[in-house]
């Protein structure tokens, strides 16, 4: 596994720590998604992958998160929102490169 991409991971990561979750979507839920749980699972499992830590479950989790990413970000409207979650769908997809290179 390249270096490279687990940094790249790391540093999403604390880049998303860094920023504060998009008020307007605290308690709601977008095309069926709660999109605090979104945030929290995306995050765990990018985690889980950093840490070399995945589950059987990691892949699957991380290709529903993938689609549920797809259809929740064409309906975010709040231009620091679709930024916020557009930042945590291109760190669910870099983790899922690395998984898939792990099996």
């Amino acid at each position: 596994m390249p270096d490279e991409k687990l940094d790249a991971l790391a540093q999403m990561m604390a880049a998303h720590m860094a920023r504060p979750f998009p008020p307007g979507l605290r308690g709601l839920d977008v095309e069926g998604r709660d999109m605090v749980m979104l945030d929290s699972d995306a995050y765990a499992y990018a985690a889980c992958v950093h840490d070399g830590m995945p589950s059987e479950q990691t892949h699957g989790q991380l290709t529903r998160l993938t689609s549920a990413f797809a259809k929740v970000l064409p309906a975010i409207h709040d231009e620091y929102a679709a930024t916020y979650y557009t930042h945590l769908h291109t760190m669910v997809m870099l983790s899922a490169e690395i998984e898939s290179q792990r099996t």
